[in-house]
């Protein structure tokens, strides 16, 4: 059997965590995080987290091992997984990275683009500007200064936006110049397996999972972390709406129906990109075991 990556994606809330536990502990294996978020040690209700009990049955990397702090992206990620892998691959034929990321996913499996670190002040400075003028400013400037990049970025997305326009600024060069559809080649194999719920079922265990995370005492972690809601990561959905609550924007309830929207709608755009390009097999997370037939027989597990 050759050492294969077996990649376990989907939508937030859709049943990763426990059905990448059961394909673990039956291949006698350990997990990759690959939850952009999940990696921040300062928070864990908010990033559904898995509990103490989930992490003591299979071993986990890159849960809650960098602070907020910290200037963290893909790039870097994509490094510190494939020096783990190669130390698991001398114990392990097989090895799961879960998680809905996937740019996370992508840079380990193909690699990403080296890019020009940039300027903390140039990025806090773009960030200010879309906070007055807001998101069309930064994109007609991008679109005057790198229309490549304009024609080929998300242009409803604000960091895809800023990250463009602050390398373009910085380097003088267009973002795109940066860019190349070269696939890095791995030493292993890769499988990609996601998962997907009726969409009703989908938004409902969505749904469900709001209310819990805030009678876990998500209100609470949002005021201990009330401090660091300058930095990147704190911009995640359950964090920026608590802190318009706090801010006597909304009210409670308000805030608890608006992440359960915006968690919907980035449900969906994960489902997008996972479906872009066929590269995943896809099941229901309520069929764990057609999902270890298929890896068994793809992988030459014996």
């Amino acid at each position: 059997m050759k050492k294969t990556l077996v990649v376990l994606a989907g939508p937030t809330a859709v049943g990763k965590t426990s059905c990448g536990i059961e394909l673990a502990r039956h291949f006698g294996t350990e997990i990759i995080s690959a939850d952009s978020r999940q990696i921040y040690r300062e928070c864990s209700i908010g990033t559904a987290v898995p509990s103490a009990e989930e992490l003591s049955q299979v071993k986990h990397h890159f849960i809650q091992t960098v602070s907020v702090k910290e200037s963290y992206n893909a790039s870097i990620y994509e490094n510190q997984v494939l020096d783990r892998l190669e130390e698991l691959f001398r114990v392990h034929k097989l090895i799961l990275m879960v998680g809905g990321s996937g740019l996370y996913i992508d840079a380990v499996c193909q690699g990403i683009d080296d890019l020009p670190r940039v300027d903390p002040a140039l990025r806090e400075k773009l960030l200010e500007r879309h906070r007055k003028e807001g998101l069309e400013s930064l994109t007609r400037e991008l679109k005057s200064l790198d229309p490549v990049s304009y024609a080929r970025v998300d242009l409803k997305n604000h960091m895809r936006v800023l990250k463009a326009l602050e390398i373009t600024i910085q380097t003088g060069l267009p973002y795109s110049s940066f860019l190349s559809d070269t696939k890095k080649e791995r030493p292993f194999n890769i499988l990609r397996v996601a998962l997907d719920l009726d969409r009703e079922i989908l938004y409902e265990r969505i749904n469900m999972r709001v209310e819990q995370m805030m009678v876990s005492g998500l209100l609470d972690e949002v005021k201990q972390v009330q401090h660091l809601r300058g930095y990147t990561a704190m911009k995640t959905v359950g964090y920026r709406e608590l802190f318009r609550v706090l801010d006597g924007e909304l009210s409670i309830s308000e805030g608890v129906d608006l992440i359960k929207r915006n968690t919907r709608k980035f449900a969906r755009k994960q489902l997008t990109w996972f479906r872009k390009e066929n590269r995943y097999q896809w099941f229901s997370p309520n069929n764990c075991p057609e999902i270890i037939d298929w890896v068994e027989k793809e992988a030459g597990y014996l």
